[in-house]
């Protein structure tokens, strides 16, 4: 394969010094070292005025014993502050101090698979080091200056997960086309004057930069050279090439940094884009060595070797010619070399020219920015869009959700537990100040779900304090002192808040594995508000009550006492708890049995989901399932939301199917209510005729003077470069554009710049769209705008993505419990106790499944008002649901199994005495700490919304059932395995 012989290549970016360039350096220097000497000064403050302050306090308080501890707590709360009071001195709000999930915010989020399938046949293994190549490759794609707000990371084994913030579905789709298209490398010929004279003589026609058509066909185009780091044209001619000498306003010539006229170059490319020579038939690019030293080795496919080979063959040198063709070798649209054409090349070529080391690897670096090391699917596999008015909707009930639940919490504690509820209402309210701040210092993601993990730290940490409170009043009751009372109090707590508080810790961290963006939200809150509210309730509530009690404010610990149990015989109903139990669970079973597949949701079983509207009145709920249900024969699952817009409430209709293809989706609603009364909301378009472009000189938009204008009246909001975009493609549709920059053809500018979206938008086409093709497209831009539903929501799982999420589901499960019973056996020295923990999780969870199911059999009845119930299928979130219970109901449980570790003492054997006296001793605890929870959660279910109204469900079962099993399960399993085991011992 003969080479493509180059005479010189340089790959560094241009860098030409000024002594402007020189003091604006040195001014930013100074800028970025005043910032840095800032943050280093209001670092340190944040680290040592705690501690200043801390010390004054405690002095001043004449405990001078408790400095170090007050100041440990000041700093946690300057350091959870100060992401807030940051970005307050920014001139920002305080809430943009917290990073919000696409499902408050609006957004959309995507997951890509590898393409399998193309990896195989080119033999390359999918493997770690592959796969995070492909991230670093897709973020650059995405996020090339790294200023956008754009995640990119692995998911899985070959998928790659994207989260764009922001509802804009336009640029939701240029990022998938950042992704999946390869670089901006093309391969075409320099114009000369043997082959191409037609060419050049219309292109002397074309202004700087432009474009050459015939035909309407783009046939060439004026590309400049690219600069070398030393300012210096890569390009500077050819054999009988076609350039021009480019000049300033006043007609003298432009020069580069050695002197020569800067020039721009002809281009000739192939009329047909599908035979053009991009990137994207690029397998490699390589270091590699010639006889004339270090040179660069590229590859094609197949297909790019073909249209290779057909270029390089036309143009090939004839016998008795002494002329030779020149390629164009473009990068980012500029010339980065003109090699001549020796032979025929397909596939394989080198590119050679006494390249230095530094060159070669500048060179390659450009050329695999645009090549992904195995393609991606074109299509992602799962995708989820809220949009911005929907998202808002979500955050206002589960704002005001937390708020509500807050303020019963307060309240229930104060009054319950008067002077030590007001302590264990400070350290609730620093609690929540550490998980925002917390949160917002790692830059996490509040999402939906992690909205639900803040409201259930709620519930436990007041969990904590009720278990030490509780602990307390015990030791009054002995006559101990209150300084003795406080510190067993919290001593004796502290083991169960550790044990129950860890177990939970486990099912976080699982979750955070397995999870989608959303579940992970909730994981880390979860996480984080374990640490917090352990910190506080143990940490900080005692310091306040150990300042309280030796500065004579805390003079006693009255509390409320409504539960006194004695001498309940629990253990005695166990045949009777079994049976109910058994039958529970058996009914339950049977309707999960006999809904089949429709127990799940798409994240399992694959298909979409969509959020739609009506103008004006909205119809009712049923009369859109009787419309709907014709046109999907697997059926559909339809439920209402309602929406607060411009003071007023609207409904949306959120519909599941398991047709996972949106764009059939869209169709079906829109035949369905074709002939209905009811309008679906969609994109309405109008606009003016257009008239021609009159510009002044000199303004920014001279370039369009000649062509033509209207302005664009829309219904739904839209960006300009989206609209912008939507013309473009109807303009291509008719007139071949390929290779022309939108931006050269069309300008799209709101007629209210103030706001991202706008509905009214000025359209300019540029002066080489004749005014037939812009009424075309214009024309035809409408048609696809309105043809299609508008959906607040987007939501599709492929089905043969479902699979991997069902294992992933049952694997978390099966993680958990293992966790839990190893934990548990070191804990309690005795594997017993782990595997009688898990008989009452494996309980709660069946029950609570069963529940599920016969739930959504009552939604159909009258009690589906009542209770608020809804079709309930089990997806992520409910799936995180049952491992929070796991987690969470095993509190109860530790409670009841540390105090029968506490009253069986050193006794082997254990009676249903002595569990019964556990039983007895723990129950206002176990009642009291599942009620503080029972009351946010059920706050949550009420108020927090649709998005976790089957989270919220779930969770109500699953303390519900957690207390009875710890009672009516968990003890009598310990019972019966301790005893049996005792039993074998004896007999040996």
């Amino acid at each position: 394969m003969s080479p493509l012989n180059l005479d010189l290549l340089l790959f560094a970016q241009t860098s030409i010094t000024t002594a402007e360039g020189t003091a604006e350096a040195a001014e930013a220097a100074e800028v970025s070292s005043a910032m840095g000497w800032g943050v280093f000064l209001i670092v340190v403050a944040a680290l040592v005025i705690p501690f200043v302050v801390g010390s004054l306090v405690a002095t001043a308080l004449n405990l001078k014993s408790l400095s170090t501890r007050i100041s440990l707590v000041l700093l946690a709360i300057t350091l959870a502050v100060s992401p807030f009071i940051i970005t307050k001195a920014e001139g920002k709000p305080f809430k943009d101090a917290i990073n919000l999930g696409i499902d408050l915010a609006g957004g959309t989020n995507m997951v890509f698979a590898v393409d399998r399938k193309a990896a195989e046949a080119e033999g390359k293994v999918i493997d770690d080091e592959l796969m995070n190549k492909m991230v670093e490759k897709v973020k650059q794609r995405v996020n090339p200056t790294g200023t956008e707000e754009v995640t990119v990371r692995r998911v899985g084994s070959d998928r790659i997960e994207v989260i764009v913030p922001g509802a804009d579905q336009e640029k939701v789709e240029q990022v998938k086309r950042d992704i999946t298209s390869l670089g901006e490398l093309e391969f075409a010929l320099l114009a000369n004057s043997v082959n191409h004279q037609d060419i050049i003589a219309l292109g002397d026609n074309v202004g700087e930069g432009g474009n050459v058509f015939r035909d309407g066909k783009l046939i060439a185009m004026w590309r400049r050279p690219a600069l070398d780091a030393e300012g210096i044209q890569k390009v500077t001619g050819g054999d009988r090439v076609r350039s021009r000498i480019l000049t300033a306003e006043d007609g003298t010539p432009l020069t580069d940094a050695a002197g020569q006229p800067l020039r721009e170059f002809l281009v000739v490319v192939d009329p047909d884009p599908a035979k053009r020579i991009t990137g994207r038939y690029l397998i490699s690019v390589r270091e590699e060595i010639t006889e004339k030293g270090l040179a660069v080795g590229f590859t094609f496919n197949q297909r790019g070797g073909y249209l290779f080979g057909q270029v390089t063959s036309r143009n090939r040198p004839q016998e008795g010619e002494g002329f030779f063709s020149h390629l164009a070798v473009l990068l980012d649209g500029n010339i980065h070399s003109a090699p001549t054409i020796n032979a025929v090349i397909t596939t394989t070529g080198v590119i050679e020219g006494r390249f230095t080391q530094d060159e070669v690897d500048n060179l390659l670096g450009v050329l695999n920015a645009g090549a992904l090391e195995v393609p991606l699917v074109s299509e992602p596999v799962t995708e989820f869009t809220i949009s911005a008015l929907l998202g808002e909707e979500v955050q206002k009930k589960g704002f005001l959700a937390i708020g509500i639940a807050l303020a019963a919490v307060f309240i229930f504690t104060l009054v319950y537990y008067l002077k030590s509820g007001f302590v264990a209402d400070v350290c609730l309210a620093i609690n929540i100040l550490l998980v925002l701040g917390a949160m917002s210092l790692i830059d996490a993601t509040f999402t939906l779900p992690g909205l639900a993990g803040l409201v259930l730290t709620i519930g436990m940490a007041v969990d904590a304090n009720v278990l030490i409170f509780e602990r307390m009043r015990e030791e009054q009751a002995r006559g101990s002192s209150i300084r003795m009372s406080i510190k067993n109090g919290f001593e004796k707590a502290f083991s169960t808040i550790f044990d129950a508080n860890i177990t939970t810790l486990l099912t976080a961290v699982v979750l955070y594995y397995i999870g989608t963006d959303q579940i992970k939200g909730f994981a880390v809150t979860l996480f984080i508000g374990i640490l917090t509210s352990m910190f506080s309730a143990l940490y900080i509530g005692r310091l306040i009550f150990e300042i309280a009690e030796q500065k004579r404010w805390l003079t006693d610990l009255k509390m409320m006492s409504l539960i006194n149990a004695e001498g309940i015989n629990f253990l005695g109903k166990k045949q009777i708890a079994a049976a109910a139990s058994v039958l529970v669970i058996l009914v339950g079973l049977t309707a999960v049995g006999m809904r089949g597949s429709d127990n799940l949701d798409i994240d399992f079983r694959g298909g979409s989901m969509v959020t739609f509207g009506f103008e004006g009145e909205a119809p009712e709920t049923e009369y859109v399932r009787e419309v709907l249900e014709p046109q999907f024969e697997d059926g559909i699952t339809l439920e209402q939301l309602s929406v607060s817009e411009g003071g007023e409430s609207r409904k949306l209709f959120r519909l599941r199917t398991v047709v996972d293809e949106t764009g059939v989706v869209s169709q079906k609603i829109k035949e369905a209510f074709a002939d209905s009364e009811y309008r679906l909301v969609q994109q309405s378009v109008r606009y003016d005729d257009p008239v021609e472009i009159v510009v002044e000189e000199g303004s920014e938009d001279e370039l369009m003077a000649g062509g033509y204008q209207t302005t664009v009246v829309l219904s739904e909001s839209m960006t300009p470069a989206a609209l912008a975009d939507e013309a473009f493609v109807s303009l291509s549709s008719i007139k071949e554009l390929s290779g022309v920059d939108i931006e050269e053809t069309i300008i799209a500018r709101s007629l209210n710049p103030e706001e991202p979206k706008s509905n009214e938008i000025l359209l300019m086409f540029g002066p080489s769209v004749p005014v037939e093709d812009v009424n075309a497209a214009l024309s035809s831009m409408k048609e696809d705008l309105e043809k299609d539903p508008h959906f607040e929501e987007v939501n599709s799982f492929a089905q043969s993505v479902t699979g991997d999420a069902k294992w992933a589901a049952i694997t978390a499960m099966v993680i958990s419990l293992l966790m839990i019973v190893a934990y548990l056996w070191i804990r309690f020295q005795r594997v017993t106790f782990g595997v009688a923990a898990c008989a009452a999780l494996i309980h709660d969870v069946l029950v609570v499944l069963g529940l599920v199911a016969i739930g959504a059999y009552l939604s159909g009845t009258p009690l589906r008002s009542l209770l608020m119930l809804e079709d309930f299928k089990i997806n992520l979130p409910i799936i995180a649901a049952f491992l929070t219970i796991v987690g969470y109901s095993l509190n109860d449980t530790i409670v009841v199994f540390d105090r029968i570790r506490e009253v069986r003492g050193r006794n082997p054997a254990l009676t249903e005495s002595m569990v019964n006296a556990s039983l007895n001793q723990t129950l206002s605890r176990t009642i009291l700490t599942s009620l503080t929870t029972l009351i946010v959660v059920l706050i949550l279910y009420v108020m927090g919304g649709e998005g976790i109204h089957g989270f919220a469900y779930c969770l109500i079962l699953g303390i519900l059932v957690g207390t009875y099993s710890s009672i009516y399960v968990a003890s009598p399993v310990l019972v019966w395995l301790m005893n049996r085991q005792q039993k074998k011992v004896a007999s040996t």
